[in-house]
């Protein structure tokens, strides 16, 4: 690896004990147990500065040289491998996604045609972030992939900007698609090699590392200890570098795509990823101008200059890089605690003083802002109590609620009774679900490791009063997530199945039950299509054409000699009128 050089006569000298002064204020009052800086002008590196502990209990400083996961620092990195692809018209930002992967697919057929890649990288799918769907760390990268096509939008493509890490992830396998090659062994060959930069894209890995980060959380006030979580959206959020290496990213940007006399990319592209094209939000404060999204990159003003960024935040880390273009100034500043202002902090004072103007004391403003959420921490836990209906019950014995819950892009939720309460498991988390009012049970707060805190989980019935599903709010932009119960029963086994052939009739109508090749019951009345037949609960199935149409098979032991429609209009009873006749075999699955 190439270390930048760093320039000895640096401006930012005159400052360095200040900024010391400040960085330790901060770090003590957000509890940010170390932090690394990175500052560039005009071309060099003028400050590597390492603050603190990488690991409390071992009592190991932050290095230059120490690993940090960035989080969606990374998303500046994939689109700028993107950006050396359609320089090379290997692919175009203005092309549908589904050019490059034919298999894409998103809830709306409208928007799977429409989408582009740049719609990608400046989060215009209309999906919000359903993050839930990646973070247990369980799925693949092609699993992630295929949910997509499961997951509701909040609003219509490029209607508004709305953060979602899938995104990227697909903008990851479009690189792999066309390349021939994994993200990973492309950033490196185009990207970071080329730079000199060390990086590696798994926690295993950073966490192998002779010098990395150890990552903590903070629970109100307390900092605790925390594993390695993974990001396997790797695309979105997954690379791992040190403040040192970083600086060599920032010189990319600001030297308009060259790097050690090489020009990696042109000028245009890189102007092209620093453009703003997807409005975000209004500022929160006077010295900022209006936030938009570009591809990558964070786009805003700050006193009159103007600025291109991303952050990161993870659970143990929080980071921070920022450009301007125009002033030749990059500043990268990261944490190994959750999502923290001391990034902020540092990055604006720096700004401020090469900049040769009067700072801004973001210190103090950060600072009354974190006391009134200190102080505010025990009127939520006050109102969500109050929220409670008081002195109500489930309305059902606790194992009645016990069963495998399923969403085709959420997977499959459990509950289980055990000990006289209910205990929820899903994708390697667990937890005791504890009863909130009438039909909705709630999760515990764990703070120190990736959990839904406080989800509440309500149960729903059929109009027959059977528990047919679990909802909860994983993604607060759209309704509630549905998980409909697996089914259990003879409704799951193929020799019942076998023995529901027939011909059955209600009335003057006659309805022949059939399995297709896969062992799947088929209905069919007279005069109407073939509909399919879904396990449901016992000896019912659902017809998966019509919603809330159910059909009950009852006989006596194996016999079955009648169905039962449930339908919306009321309840009906054929009778079977011809034994079944011989078909294939019973299946020997589901």
């Amino acid at each position: 690896m190439n270390a930048p050089s760093v320039a000895s006569d640096a401006p930012i000298a005159s400052f360095v004990p200040e900024l010391d002064t400040i960085a330790a204020a901060a770090m003590a009052d957000w509890k940010v147990p170390g932090a690394a800086v990175a500052v560039v002008q005009n071309g060099k590196v003028i400050l590597l500065k390492a603050y603190g502990q990488r690991d409390v209990e071992a009592n190991l400083p932050v290095t230059t040289g120490t690993q940090f996961l960035i989080c969606s620092i990374t998303k500046s990195f994939t689109a700028t491998g993107m950006a050396l692809l359609h320089n090379e018209r290997r692919l175009d930002w203005t092309k549908p996604v589904r050019d490059y992967i034919p298999e894409f697919r998103l809830h709306d057929p409208v928007a799977t045609e429409r989408i582009t890649v740049g719609d990608l990288l400046c989060h215009h799918s209309g999906l919000p972030r359903h993050d839930w769907v990646w973070m247990p760390g369980d799925i693949s990268r092609d699993e992630m992939l295929t949910a997509m096509r499961h997951l509701e939008p909040s609003r219509d493509i490029r209607a508004a900007w709305q953060y979602n890490n899938l995104g990227y992830n697909i903008a990851g396998a479009v690189i792999e698609r066309v390349t021939g090659t994994s993200y990973e062994s492309f950033m490196r060959k185009r990207l970071t090699d080329k730079l000199g930069m060390s990086v590696s894209f798994t926690v295993d890995a950073l966490a192998a590392a002779e010098d990395a980060a150890v990552p903590y959380a903070i629970n109100e006030n307390t900092v605790l200890r925390t594993k390695y979580w993974p990001i396997t959206s790797t695309a979105a959020g997954a690379i791992n570098t040190s403040i040192t290496d970083i600086a060599s990213w920032l010189q990319l940007h600001l030297d308009k795509g060259k790097f050690d006399g090489e020009q990696l990319l042109p000028a245009t592209s890189i102007a092209e990823l620093h453009a703003p094209r997807a409005y975000v939000a209004a500022p929160e404060f006077a010295e900022f101008g209006p936030w938009h999204y570009g591809r990558g990159f964070v786009s805003t003003t700050y006193r009159g200059d103007r600025l291109a960024s991303h952050s990161g935040g993870w659970i143990g880390w929080g980071t921070l890089m920022t450009v301007l273009p125009e002033n030749g100034i990059g500043v990268a500043v990261f944490t190994n605690r959750s999502s923290n202002p001391v990034t902020d902090i540092l990055t604006r004072y720096i700004i401020d003083r090469l900049r040769g103007r009067e700072t801004v004391n973001w210190l103090e403003r950060y600072g009354e802002r974190r006391r009134k959420a200190l102080a505010q921490i025990q009127t939520d836990k006050d109102a969500r109590q109050k929220a409670r209906h008081q002195n109500t019950r489930p309305s059902r014995v606790l194992a009645d609620y016990a069963g495998d819950y399923e969403h085709p892009a959420y997977r499959v939720m459990s509950v289980t009774e055990e000990g006289g309460a209910l205990r929820w498991a899903w994708r390697g988390m667990s937890g005791v679900l504890e009863h909130r009012h009438y039909e909705t049970f709630e999760l515990p707060e764990v703070p120190d490791r990736l959990f839904p805190d406080r989800l509440p989980i309500t149960f729903s019935t059929d109009r027959d009063g059977n528990l047919v599903s679990l909802s909860a709010p994983l993604e607060p932009m759209v309704k509630d997530i549905v998980f409909v119960r697996r089914a259990v029963g003879d409704c799951t086994d193929p020799a019942f199945r076998q023995a529901c052939i027939g011909v059955f009739t209600t009335g003057a109508t006659t309805h022949q039950v059939t399995r297709d090749a896969d062992g799947n019951l088929m209905l069919k009345p007279d005069d109407q299509p073939a509909y399919r037949l879904a396990p449901h609960q016992g000896r019912k199935f659902r017809i998966v054409e019509l919603d809330g149409y159910v059909v009950e098979f009852l006989g006596e032991d194996a016999r079955v000699d009648e169905i039962i429609f449930h339908q919306p209009n009321g309840t009906f009873q054929a009778k079977r009128v011809e034994a079944a006749t011989p078909q294939e075999p019973p299946v020997s699955s589901p």
